[in-house]
């Protein structure tokens, strides 16, 4: 074997070393220590996952919209009315599998507008059955990663906590959403990045 050979081969070698060390990084950096990401919303595509429900099913004039914001994000926003027996506002994602089995619970990256917001989980394909919530708090115009633990979410249906249901099961989740509610009336805003599962 000559010397150009053996250094043909060393090169070879130290480009798989190298190819084989970047793809460990880039694997790791995408999973993020166990995060997974269920929405990111710096494109159109996810928007189309996203269906509004307000007050409007029971007869409240309560207005909310859902769209792309300016910061690869999506902009929940509206106006809540007490008017017509009304007074909540809120999006929810199409029915779809999740797989979040093994999972602890959820991580949002949002900004608000100072109002307090629920989380809402879903474990069944019907519309109106019972839902999981979490309420968390918003610091007007900065940027907050909540953590929102599957076991501190409170079984409940139209507003009211239920007894005697078992805590939610992550592998059955099939909706995600935000709502806005509690005699909170006024014109809201919630910006949403990104929205994940942890480990």
């Amino acid at each position: 074997m000559n010397y150009q050979t053996t250094i043909k081969i060393s090169a070879t070698l130290l480009a798989m070393i190298f190819v084989m060390t970047t793809n460990g990084n880039a694997s790791s950096n995408n999973s993020d220590g166990g995060d997974t990401i269920l929405f990111d919303f710096g494109t159109i595509e996810n928007m189309n996952d996203w269906l509004i429900v307000n007050d409007g099913v029971m007869g409240g004039l309560s207005r909310s919209r859902f769209a792309l914001g300016n910061n690869n994000s999506a902009v929940f926003s509206g106006n809540v009315t007490l008017e017509n027996n009304g007074g909540f506002a809120s999006v929810r994602s199409r029915v779809m599998q999740f797989e979040l089995d093994g999972y602890k619970g959820i991580l949002i990256r949002v900004k608000g507008d100072g109002k307090k917001y629920q989380f809402r989980l879903q474990t069944s394909n019907r519309f109106d059955g019972v839902s999981y919530r979490y309420h968390f708090e918003t610091t007007k115009d900065q940027w907050q990663t909540i953590s929102i633990p599957f076991d501190k979410c409170a079984p409940v249906f139209r507003g009211r906590i239920l007894r005697n249901v078992d805590p939610i099961s992550p592998k059955d989740i099939r909706q995600l959403g935000f709502m806005i509610s509690d005699g909170q009336t006024g014109e809201f805003q919630l910006e949403v990045q990104w929205i994940k599962a942890y480990q």
